[in-house]
């Protein structure tokens, strides 16, 4: 389970070519005759074996080398011969360096692969390049320098332009992939890669298009847990939407929906390649930030504002100095040097001046980075500010860095950060702008952190009521409810909603408004009609019963004129909400074509798509998320205290809200686009005062199962998994799915074993868990591996008489799909000091459960040998074991899970 199944492919011991006769480059393609000289320029740790037609030798000769990766640069006509010759010589991988190769040609390709058993990189990519394996297999260019940043790319020619960049900017590279249309081995199965590389610290990613969501969030949330990954993304805005039905749609592109969904996945997004190579610098410099408080420290006042403009600009907090600290420096500066807001050391600072500021502003808890800004003045010295800084840079591990202005009198000052890994930059901006985009990995981690249940703590719904009025809308062949319907599935959902009743003739309107007592709201019902204010269908403050009367039949009469087709139930008559300092905002559900459901909230009423206040979730939600979406809207600071003079709003109704929209889109898929609109917040509460809802036909109702909700981009956390077990001799334990807020836990797991029970389980001398790995382990997708921890609760007795209790994990079983979705591999892990309990035979039992409802059909894994007591609890649960071939030292244990 330590190797990932592309090791061959991007960490190949032996290596097969075929790229025509080498000896006559005018039957070689284009991509052949470069591919050729990287590979002799840059092999690799063992020298290709190149094959062509007039290769001697059979088959079985050939198949005895056991080459990990094929390399396939030929006419597009002689591709599937060479990718099976490829399959037959018992190749584990393959790459195809061409271009112009078409879908049709591509899927055949791909099922040549598949029946062969093997993993393949292309067709139509320039392929990649693993610099400390000095291997360049790759039609890209020279081999790039070594490095810790993965470049991971959907378009040759930016590969190719990033890899001449990086030359010149000193920025080296652990892997450069390259991918293009219609690719076998997608972007998300090369992210799941990297995730667990340990010569890669960080990622950049070039993306055109996704071809799964689930797949792409589930590789790119694995990723980002591990390492910051910053991606830039083409074809910001679609080339046309289906006609809006709601607010809610008509205000959110499919681009907002991609920038929601890149922050839930713990990614930083950049919106342009100058942005891409600035995230480069710092993501090459490893730089870490825990914030986004940045102390400018410069020589010149104009400069320094600038940065500080740009800083308010993008959302970032100028950091200050606390009164000590600036206390401290202030003497050891010049005398017109100011530190009330930028650190400005003035004309007159020296390199010693530089030097003294930034290690003083790098020991300020209560700055999270630093920007030092450099312009030439009269008698300074550019390189040697430069080497103080170099030199400031080693007492701190915050962000660093510079902006040194102008240009032939800073060449050489330039050279002196670029060596030292200090990310420079020519302008202020650009440099805040670096900072601004790293600094969001933090708050974006908070974010990817998140695993919240389809269903939230709060009181149970009516999911059966709200089933049954979906599904009756259905079987009338309609995709909009009424403002009645909507109402009600609200209020199946818990969620507070006006009285409204339907009034069919005008004495109806008025007597429901008498007995409702006034002022009344009168608005038209008709399922034609998606927005009842463009035709005048909605009236407020109605104050007498004749008012209402006359009200019904002018609006009736109105909106037969203005829509002679609508069909017409009649008019919804409800109590005026009193809110005296209400605001009005918007709930709203779209779905991406991508993504699917995301949930939107943002300011409401009339007006709310000339307002356009827009923030975004993909569900599931929980609390935190709830209130992190609500801080994003603009309209948030309408509901803080003292407001207009009015009281601070009602935030945790609000969250409800949004939790039980939440917990509907979860629960059914049938529903595309929704608007609680507006629904007004108090101090009081929350009510909904109108709602639309927009159904999707053709999707099946029901309830979905643990591991189904297709219709979401991220799978909620599999609460249901959750039980108590008692243990032999006494006491019990919680076990329940792995959370990412469980890797202190599982770390101390690890850390706690024998030597000996350590080796049993990674067979290796290790002592703890590597921070990359952890990371993976705790932060799973639920939708291809699961795992089971074991928690058991410690009470210590105080001295007063009390108790303290403390949770530990004593116990994890895990599974992870195999790449042929049919089968699982194992693995299981118990505490020293649990074991004969069997704790270790309820967890596997759990953990082959949940393979089932996976509908996986086997289960596998492998023990060492000499792991006696392993072998005889796979054998009591019905193992089958057998020697494997591969590696001598462990043992194959197979079971089927079905029948």
């Amino acid at each position: 389970m330590d190797n990932h199944f592309l090791t061959p492919l991007f960490m190949p011991r032996s290596v097969v070519v075929f790229a025509g006769p080498r000896d006559d480059p005018d039957r070689q393609t284009r991509q052949a005759r470069v591919l050729c000289a990287a590979l002799e320029a840059a092999p690799g740790t063992s020298p290709p074996q190149f094959l062509h037609g007039d290769t001697t030798g059979t088959l079985g000769e050939l198949a005895r080398s056991r080459a990990d990766l094929a390399i396939i640069a030929l006419p597009t006509e002689e591709i599937a011969a060479a990718l099976e010759m490829a399959g037959r010589i018992a190749c584990r991988s393959a790459l195809i360096v061409s271009d112009g190769v078409d879908a049709e040609h591509a899927a055949q390709l791909k099922r040549i692969a598949r029946r062969e058993g093997v993993h393949l990189l292309g067709p139509n990519c320039l392929g990649f390049q693993r610099p400390h394996l000095k291997l360049n297999a790759s039609a890209a260019g020279p081999l790039a320098a070594e490095g810790s940043l993965a470049l991971v790319s959907q378009s040759g020619a930016l590969t190719s332009a990033m890899l001449d960049w990086a030359r010149q900017n000193h920025v080296g590279f652990s892997q450069v992939v390259s991918l293009g249309p219609n690719a076998a081995v997608d972007l998300a199965q090369v992210l799941d890669f990297l995730a667990t590389d340990n010569h890669t610290q960080s990622i950049v990613v070039y993306l055109e298009g996704i071809s799964s969501a689930r797949r792409f969030m589930s590789a790119l949330r694995s990723a980002s847990h591990a390492k910051p990954v910053v991606v830039l993304k083409a074809g910001r805005r679609s080339a046309g939407n289906e006609a809006a039905l709601t607010h809610s749609r008509a205000i959110v592109g499919s681009d907002d929906v991609f920038d929601a969904a890149l922050r839930r996945a713990g990614a930083v997004r950049v919106r342009s390649f100058v942005e891409l190579f600035s995230a480069a610098k710092c993501l090459a410099a490893r730089y870490r930030p825990v914030g986004k408080r940045l102390a400018i420290v410069t020589n010149g006042g104009g400069p320094g504002v600038l940065a500080a403009d740009w800083v308010s600009e993008i959302g970032l907090q100028l950091g200050r100095l606390s009164p000590e600290v600036a206390a401290g420096l202030q003497p050891r500066l010049p005398a017109l040097a100011s530190l009330a807001d930028l650190i400005d050391l003035s004309a007159a600072a020296t390199p010693e001046h530089f030097r003294a500021a930034v290690e003083a502003a790098a020991q300020d808890a209560s700055v999270d980075g630093l920007l030092v800004v450099y312009a030439p003045q009269i008698g300074s010295d550019a390189t040697e500010t430069a080497r103080a800084v170099v030199a400031a840079k080693a007492s701190t591990a915050k962000p660093l860095l510079a902006c040194w202005m102008g240009d032939s009198s800073v060449l050489e000052a330039r050279h002196v950060l670029n060596e030292a890994a200090i990310a420079n930059f020519r302008t202020p901006e650009a440099a805040v702008g670096a900072f601004g985009n790293i600094a969001s990995f933090y708050a974006n981690q908070q974010l990817l952190m998140q695993t919240p249940p389809p269903m939230s703590n709060l009181a149970q719904p009516d999911v059966e009521a709200a089933r049954l009025l979906i599904e009756s809308v259905l079987a009338e062949r309609r995709r909009t409810l009424t403002e009645m319907e909507s109402k009600a599935l609200l209020a199946a959902f818990h969620i507070p909603v006006t009285q409204t009743v339907l009034a069919r003739t005008a004495n109806e309107a008025m007597m429901l408004a008498t007995q409702m007592g006034f002022p009344v709201a009168l608005k038209i019902d008709s399922p034609d009609i998606a927005h009842k204010s463009d035709v005048q269908g909605v009236a407020l403050n109605i104050q007498s019963g004749s008012a209402a009367r006359d009200t019904y039949n002018e609006m009736v009469a109105r909106v037969k004129r203005l829509q002679p087709q609508a069909r017409i139930n009649g008019v919804t008559v409800q109590k005026m909400a009193r809110a005296r300092r209400g605001r009005e905002v918007c709930v709203g559900l779209v779905t991406d074509e991508a993504f699917g459901p995301v949930i939107v909230f943002g300011a409401g009423g009339t007006m709310i798509e000339l307002i356009a206040d827009r923030a975004m979730e993909l569900p599931p939600l929980n609390q935190f998320l709830a209130r992190r979406l609500i801080e994003r809207a603009r309209v948030a600071e309408t509901l803080a205290q003292g407001w207009h003079g009015g009281e601070l709003a009602d935030l945790e109704a609000l969250e409800r809200v949004l939790l039980r929209v939440s917990e509907m889109v979860c629960e059914f898929p049938q529903l595309r686009e929704m608007d609680i609109n507006p629904l007004i917040v108090d101090e009081n509460g929350a009510i909904a005062v109108d709602a639309r809802v927009v159904l999707q036909p053709g999707t099946q109702p029901g309830s979905p199962r643990a591991f189904d909700y297709p219709h979401l981009a991220i799978l909620p956390y599999p609460a249901h998994f959750e039980q108590v077990w008692p243990l032999a001799g006494g006491g019990e334990v919680t076990v329940r799915p792995v959370r990412p807020d469980d890797a202190q836990m599982l770390q101390d797991l690890v850390r706690g074993l024998k030597p000996e029970s350590r080796y049993f389980r990674f067979a290796s001398a290790i002592k703890e868990l590597p921070p990359g790995l952890l990371a993976r382990l705790t932060l799973i997708d639920y939708d291809r591996e699961m795992a089971l921890v074991a928690v058991y609760c410690e009470r210590t007795a105080r001295d007063d008489g009390g108790f303290d209790e403390s949770e530990r994990i004593v116990g994890v079983s895990r599974i992870i799909t195999n790449p042929d979705q049919t089968s699982c591999e194992f693995s299981l892990l118990v505490a020293d000091d649990f074991g004969g309990k069997g704790l270790g035979s309820r967890l596997m039992e759990g953990i082959m459960d949940a393979a089932r409802e996976k509908g996986l059909a086997d289960i596998e894994g492998l023990v060492l040998s000499n792991n006696a007591d392993m072998l005889k609890l796979m054998r009591g649960l019905g193992f089958t074991i057998k020697p494997f071939a591969e590696e001598p030292d462990f043992r194959l244990v197979t079971r089927p899970l079905q029948g």
